[in-house]
């Protein structure tokens, strides 16, 4: 072989040169050593040991400073290097750096910066990290190696100080070294984690004028984040980017997206979405199908779920459980039970069983469109295919029963409950009882609570307002007032609906002083009064003069947060007409509009009366020409008196 200028020789070819020269039963006739050994430099060993020896109590202290100083040895990179990757104190590490970098030609190298910042970041030293990083910045031209700068930022990323890795991100940015896709794509994510939107805006400008791009996974990890944060209004542009560079987001990122746009009721948006997930290849899943059928149920589009429903199965999805029962549910509650009962054969087909709550949304179903042959099928199918009926379905019957005045069966159901072992519940009793109630039964109504309910601990507050209200309407106050008082015996404490029933009992049959008393009772037993109640208080003072008492309940009512109704406004309204408070009526009249409270005819009515007895027949008239644009019709008798006075005034 000719060689034309061994001196010249690369170092590729040396090292196939040594290669041919070398002998395994050299290497062997040797005792064995580490790689270690055989490329450690020669001659290094002492330094290394009488440095760690100086550093053996573990501190750092002028002492020990001292007697380093005192060591006569050759320092450099590879010794000091050695010694700091030996050591399990970052702090002792940290100041033997800047003891070697005070020595007389002694340059720190990558490896003893890597070996320093290592042990900072491992120790979550972060005071020690920070002040290494700011102080070595300072030095005289000195600049990190690439990966040094990793070391710091994940450090800081695992401490949470976010701030720090954004300014190491910076520096790396703006160093020789510069950033690779990699770091892009790291530091992206960290500020995701972060839910840091804004920074994430600017840096995604900025590196991609320069060419920088995002991975699949995140830009995934964004739209989620965004998302998640009810940011989306960002997540069309990234999707627009990453058609460029022909990527998508992945299934997580897709369902997540879908999830935030039917959340929105943007439906068209998920139905087109959902569209170019199969163009661009990341097919939907059962997740995905099922997030947006549910949507579309909640914005009562049946036909459309219905039709994605089927396209789902055509592309081979075989739903869960879970998705037939979301299926079930959101058309029986929405009167589609026959589309509901079809889509229960096709699971049949399909091999899901049905489980007794979708049985039972069929049943319940069917019961409210009185189709009982129907709801007696699915009631004798279940059993037939081992599913036994639950409490929840005996209370569907029972619920009927009751409704519909059928006391015998469903007496007999409870009955028959019992023996089956299904043990009847609160809700169960409270339906026979309200049924009783509305037969106008209430005797036997309180005899079945007494004897029945309460030994068997099934009276609750619902039990007594139930018959609290049938006593009322039977006009049995006081049978009603002695079951209210006993309540508190009974450990049962009377609620809000309660009070309100007694109110209403007491006004009917004349007890206003009692009505306007447990009033009085509701704020000190910590319970706010409907708005429904104000206004029968309201209506009540107002029929016994007392304007100024019912202004003050009304601004009461505003005070506790209740918003008052068309009937409050209307029921102040009236008492202004008849008081000369015209000033007030038009404030009045001001306010509900700016609370989105629509005036009826009756407001109307009520407010241009009002102005009339003031003698204000052009405001009046203003008030009647706003109310015609509103497409409302005055009443025939203010509106003569209206035209009388207008004419009036003109004359």
């Amino acid at each position: 072989m000719f060689l034309a200028n061994p001196c010249k020789l690369s170092r590729s070819t040396h090292f196939l040169l040594s290669i041919r020269s070398f002998s395994p039963a050299n290497v062997l006739s040797r005792p064995c050593k580490s790689l270690y050994e055989m490329f450690e430099p020669s001659g290094y060993t002492d330094s290394i040991s009488r440095i760690k020896k100086a550093l053996h109590p573990n501190v750092w202290s002028e002492s020990v400073e001292m007697e380093l100083d005192s060591l006569n040895i050759d320092l450099n990179t590879y010794v000091l290097n050695q010694v700091l990757k030996s050591l399990s104190n970052s702090d002792v590490a940290y100041h033997l750096y800047w003891w070697a970098e005070s020595k007389p030609n002694f340059h720190h190298n990558h490896f003893t910066t890597k070996s320093v910042i290592s042990l900072l970041t491992k120790e979550q030293n972060l005071g020690l990290l920070t002040e290494f990083f700011r102080r070595r910045k300072i030095g005289s031209g000195y600049q990190f190696h690439h990966s040094v700068y990793r070391y710091f930022i994940s450090g800081y990323v695992r401490a949470g100080l976010i701030s720090l890795a954004i300014e190491a991100f910076e520096e790396l940015l703006g160093s020789d070294w510069g950033i690779v896709s990699v770091d892009y794509n790291r530091f992206m994510g960290v500020l995701i984690k972060n839910c840091s939107f804004h920074l994430l805006e600017v840096y995604y400008d900025t590196l991609s004028r320069y060419g920088f791009c995002l991975s699949a996974f995140t830009y995934s990890r964004w739209i989620s984040g965004l998302c998640e944060a009810k940011r989306g209004e960002l997540v069309e542009k990234l999707l627009e980017d990453m058609d460029k560079i022909s990527l998508f987001p992945d299934i997580w990122a897709c369902n997540i997206y879908m999830d935030y746009l039917c959340k929105s009721n943007s439906m068209n948006e998920a139905l087109h979405f959902l569209q170019s997930m199969v163009k661009k290849g990341t097919d939907p899943d059962l997740v995905t199908y099922t997030t947006v059928i549910d949507g579309l149920f909640n914005i009562k589009r049946f036909t459309d779920a219905v039709h994605l429903y089927d396209e789902m199965i055509q592309r081979g999805f075989i739903p869960d459980i879970v998705n037939c029962g979301a299926l079930v549910f959101g058309l029986c509650n929405n009167g589609k039970v026959e589309i509901a009962y079809e889509l229960l054969m096709e699971m049949l087909k399909l091999g899901v069983k049905p489980t007794v709550p979708i049985y039972n949304a069929l049943i319940s179903g069917f019961w409210k469109m009185d189709q009982i042959d129907k709801a007696q099928i699915i009631i004798s199918f279940m059993q037939r295919n081992g599913c036994k009926p639950d409490i929840v379905t005996y209370n569907i019957l029972l619920n009927h029963y009751c409704d519909k005045g059928m006391l015998d069966k469903a007496e007999a159901l409870i009955r028959k409950m019992e023996m089956c072992g299904v043990h009847p519940d609160g809700h169960s009793y409270n339906q026979l009882l309200k049924g009783l109630c509305k037969a106008n039964q209430v005797d036997k109504a309180f005899e079945f609570l007494s004897d029945h309910m309460e030994v068997g601990g099934f009276c609750d507050v619902v039990s007594c307002n139930i018959l609290i209200d049938a006593f009322c309407k039977s006009r049995k106050v006081q049978a009603a007032y002695r079951l209210f008082k006993e309540m508190s015996y009974k450990g049962i404490r009377p609620d809000s609906v309660t009070y309100s029933t007694m109110i209403k009992g007491f006004f009917t049959v004349g007890h206003y002083t009692l009505a306007e008393e447990l009033f009085d009772e509701m704020p000190k037993k910590g319970l706010t009064p409907s708005v429904n109640l104000y206004n029968i208080m309201m209506h009540h003072l107002c029929k016994e003069g007392q304007y100024n008492q019912t202004q003050k309940l009304f601004s009461d009512m505003i005070a506790r947060g209740i918003s008052p109704d068309l009937v409050s406004y209307n029921t102040l309204m009236n008492g202004f007409r008849f008081h000369n408070k015209s000033n007030e009526a038009l404030a009045l009249y001001k306010d509900m509009r700016e609370r989105g409270v629509m005036p009826d005819e009756l407001t109307f009515r009520f407010l241009i009366d009002g102005l009339l007895r003031d003698g204000k027949a052009k405001v009046a008239y203003e008030i009647w020409e706003h109310m015609m644009e509103n497409g409302i019709t005055l009443h025939k008798e203010v509106s003569e008196r209206l035209v009388k006075a207008i004419n009036l005034e003109n004359k």
